[in-house]
């Protein structure tokens, strides 16, 4: 079973947010960062929700000496602090998401499902979508005896877009996370790659990439995990 570790000061707050994660997830807790690292001596952690103001040690140093044990864990962090300053130093040492207090617990659950799926096609680097398998050791599309190698550029947004079901990616984030910061390619070179993706897989009912006029592209699974 999967297990998350709530680290969280407030003796309440800490139950609210097992009561809400422990019907899918083994919940460990703890009330600061000192206690946490403790724990996690001893029991291995698949996410943790950790809270930013917490006695003996903060959420911060929490996450700065848990990612020199551990690199690739996602962490949640939840904070009663919106500044854009707070999000980007936490975003700078290490943790996958933020969320401001008071916690909406759906919105939470969601969240950490997304975490676990992305830790998952990260470990993996592969994803599954009922009997297709995307990989990533060799950039192959997978379906039954079908076997499509895709050139470099179209598996990794192909990759990228469905890592994040759902999730709108601009143009420019595109051409910045595929081709690089420094690269000559406009968005006419998305667009040409997207066509290709859709003409390759047209006769798939697995996924689909969709055009958000206006804003770029997302992807969208239609079944499978």
């Amino acid at each position: 079973m999967i297990t998350v570790l709530v680290i969280e000061d407030d003796y309440s707050t800490r139950l609210v947010t097992k009561l809400h994660l422990k019907n899918e997830y083994n919940v460990v807790e703890a009330s600061n960062g000192v206690e946490a690292l403790e724990k996690l001596e001893h029991q291995k952690a698949d996410l943790v929700i950790a809270d930013v103001m917490m006695p003996k040690m903060d959420g911060y140093e929490f996450v700065k000496q848990f990612r020199l044990m551990n690199k690739t864990t996602p962490i949640l962090m939840l904070t009663a602090k919106k500044e854009w300053e707070d999000k980007k130093n936490g975003f700078a040492i290490g943790i996958d998401d933020y969320m401001t207090k008071p916690v909406h617990y759906e919105e939470l659950q969601w969240r950490v499902r997304a975490l676990l799926r992305r830790s998952q096609i990260h470990l993996e680097k592969k994803i599954t979508i009922g009997d297709l398998i995307i990989s990533e050791d060799d950039n192959t599309v997978s379906c039954g005896e079908e076997r499509i190698t895709l050139p470099k550029k179209e598996f990794d947004l192909l990759f990228k877009l469905l890592s994040y079901p759902k999730k709108v990616f601009t143009t420019t984030q595109l051409l910045d996370d595929i081709w690089g910061y420094e690269t000559d390619s406009d968005e006419t070179t998305v667009r040409t790659h997207i066509n290709r993706l859709r003409k390759r897989f047209a006769s798939y009912q697995e996924f689909e990439i969709v055009t958000v006029r206006g804003l770029g592209y997302r992807g969208e699974i239609r079944y499978g995990k």
